[in-house]
């Protein structure tokens, strides 16, 4: 008889994983037998791997988005000055009349 690493339960000589825990036995780890344990770490680091590959492809995506974003707004902030029909006089993009003229510039 053995007894199980984990919570010491009486095992069989044949046995390959615990009865009462489910923890894999000297022989089992000999036999290189795979148990749910296995399967799972296996499928936790397939998805650690696609996690990282994800965040890595997001991560780029959301530098180029912010960069776009930042491009479009100092282009807002420096929009070019707009000229007077009337007099020729030159406004700030966002008049609506002319400072030197008070005529109107563009429509509200």
């Amino acid at each position: 008889m053995t007894y199980c690493s984990n919570c010491g339960e009486k095992l069989s000589e044949e046995a390959l994983f615990c009865l009462k825990c489910g923890n894999k036995t000297m022989k089992g780890i000999e036999n290189d037998v795979s148990g749910p344990s296995d399967k799972i770490r296996a499928a936790l680091t397939k998805m650690s791997r696609e996690l990282e590959r994800t965040f890595s492809i997001a991560t780029k995506e959301i530098d180029v988005a912010f960069q776009t974003a930042s491009e479009n707004i100092q282009k807002s902030l420096h929009k070019e000055d707009v000229s007077c029909s009337n007099c020729g006089e030159k406004n700030p993009s966002n008049a609506v009349f002319c400072y030197n003229c008070g005529k109107r510039i563009k429509a509200e």
